[in-house]
């Protein structure tokens, strides 16, 4: 960047006459806000903190009298002592430090505060050689702090639509422009300094996003042209971290598309052109997955997957043809359900076979790993379903399957009681209100599945670790209770008669029980209504 100076503060301003100009390891000059003055005049002035005493203070005047003669001796050394830190630029540019006046030692005396009135509000920078500059540019920033700039004419001209348009419509004996409200005046200092760069990459590089975003915003403003061209090559090739960042330079570029430059290529990073549809991409991430035989890395994109499904379901819009309309979804989800299912029958009545178990374990392994496999991708599927309450067909399409759950016991109950979490898993959904099946539906899934599901339960109590009992136990009564009072009758005999048989290998339905019981042999509802038959 061109040599940049700083001058004394205008007289009458302020009591102290020193600026504290911060030099970034960039190269850029920063013109702090009015608390950083603040900040850097307290570490300037250190003595400006009160000391605190362990001891009580002494009520002898005379000691009192030479407490305050020591600290106004030790406050006078300290001033003497102290320095302004000066760069080397600052030296080659024959910046002289400044000497703290009277007015700051008797405040170090008097060990006060400093007082916010005295702070620096106004600050003048000069661009190129000293005293070249034909223009000054004055910025009203926040809480009265003003920044005077000198610069070129032609330099701003050549760079800025905005300075050209204010010097065109002005005399040519124009020597000042004042821009009131600026929001940022040190990025707005630091777009004018970039003016006078030859290689502005070179000063972008390594910067953070945020602040090239500050940056661009400006020279929007100015009408620097270049300036916000080498602004989106660097947001073109850095990461964007965060889905924070990533908005607000999204918002930023689509904000430059009709000033006619270039923004496409951030924006191809975020936007395909390609005319693809998103079904086909959810339906091969799906399949992907569903076809994954690495246990680890399987179970991990399982939850990113429905992950990422849960916040499409969030900000779903149901006119949008994208992957957030639900249809669209949930139409490719279920595709996957009926290719899962199939397979699993076809393996099921392979493993029924009497002469399976006659086979080599060579042979019966990948069977039986791949049949785990597509129970597994089944009650994945299902889940996704129901987390974006769209599983009522799951049910009807679990419900029907009496061939399955004939060949059930008929597979051993180390390989089929996957299956079993399967129907678990509907119970919990109706039970929570998360699957509104019918009353059929919901029928026809008791006496299709209750009974293996009773079968397997020794085995899914202790060889499934995600199998909670309790949320079970509860899903299956309430689905009970959801049935009409005789079809009630019919399920909870069943389900007695196999609990007196097998105890705590059996869900433990006593609460459902006592419920059904009231409502058979109490009777509040029917006894009020003995005339008329209820429809």
């Amino acid at each position: 960047m061109a040599e940049i100076r700083v001058k004394k503060v205008e007289q009458g301003q302020t009591k102290i006459r020193n600026v504290p100009i911060a030099v970034t390891p960039e190269g850029f000059w920063c013109c702090p806000s009015p608390v950083m003055f603040q900040k850097t005049l307290k570490a300037q002035n250190p003595l400006n903190k009160p000391r605190s005493s362990s001891s009580p203070p002494t009520k002898n005047p005379y000691d009192h009298k030479k407490h305050s003669q020591e600290l106004e001796n030790k406050s006078s050394r300290a001033s003497s002592r102290s320095e302004t830190v000066v760069t080397d630029d600052q030296r080659k540019n024959g910046f002289q430090p400044p000497v703290l006046g009277a007015a700051i030692v008797a405040e170090r005396a008097a060990v006060r505060p400093p007082n916010t009135e005295n702070l620096p509000r106004k600050v003048s920078i000069e661009f190129g050689e000293p005293g070249t500059g034909d223009l000054k540019v004055v910025l009203f920033g926040k809480q009265g702090f003003i920044v005077k700039l000198s610069v070129h004419k032609l330099v701003v001209e050549e760079n800025s639509t905005f300075f050209a348009q204010k010097l065109l419509a002005q005399q040519p004996s124009f020597h000042c422009i004042e821009i009131d409200d600026c929001e940022d005046v040190e990025t707005y200092v630091e777009t004018v300094g970039l003016m006078y760069c030859k290689d502005l990459k070179q000063r972008l590089i390594k910067q953070s996003v945020s602040r090239v975003l500050r940056i661009l915003k400006v020279a929007e403003q100015l009408g620097f042209k270049t300036c916000m061209e080498s602004c989106l090559d660097f947001l073109e090739a850095v990461p964007w971290v965060g889905e924070e960042e990533e908005e607000r330079v999204v918002s930023s570029v689509l904000r430059l598309q009709s000033e006619g430059i270039g923004v496409s290529p951030i924006l191809k990073r975020v936007a395909s052109d390609v005319s693809k549809p998103a079904k086909d991409t959810l339906s091969n991430v799906l399949q992907l997955v569903l076809k994954s035989n690495e246990e680890k890395g399987r179970r991990e994109m399982k939850s990113i997957v429905l992950k990422l499904l849960r916040e499409n379901n969030n900000k779903s819009n149901p006119n949008s043809s994208s992957l957030t309309s639900v249809d669209l979804c949930n139409d490719t989800i279920y595709a996957s359900c009926l290719t899962c299912l199939g397979s699993l029958l076809v393996l099921f009545r392979q493993v029924a076979q009497p002469e399976f178990t006659e086979q080599p374990i060579a042979v019966k392994d990948p069977v039986v790993k791949q049949m785990v496999l597509e129970a597994d991708n089944l009650l994945w599927l299902l889940d996704i379903l129901a987390d974006r309450h769209a599983a009522d067909e799951y049910a009807v399409m679990w419900a029907s399957q009496q061939e399955l759950a004939g060949l059930h016991p008929r597979v051993p109950i180390v390989n089929r009681h996957h299956i079993s979490c399967i129907t678990a898993r509907l119970f919990v959904g109706i039970g929570r209100g998360e699957i509104l099946s019918s009353k059929d539906t919901r029928h026809l899934l008791l006496k299709t599945w209750l009974q293996p599901l009773i079968d397997d339960y020794s085995w899914l109590q202790h060889g499934c670790k995600s199998f909670d009992r309790k949320v079970v136990e509860e899903g299956i009564g309430r689905t009970i209770l959801t049935l009409p009072l005789e079809d009630q009758q019919i399920v909870m005999l069943g389900w007695l008669s196999s609990f007196l048989k097998a105890g705590d290998n059996c869900p433990n339905l006593q609460k459902a029980f006592e419920v059904w019981w009231r409502r058979t042999f109490v009777r509040p509802y029917t006894e009020q209504s003995t005339s008329r038959p209820l429809d």
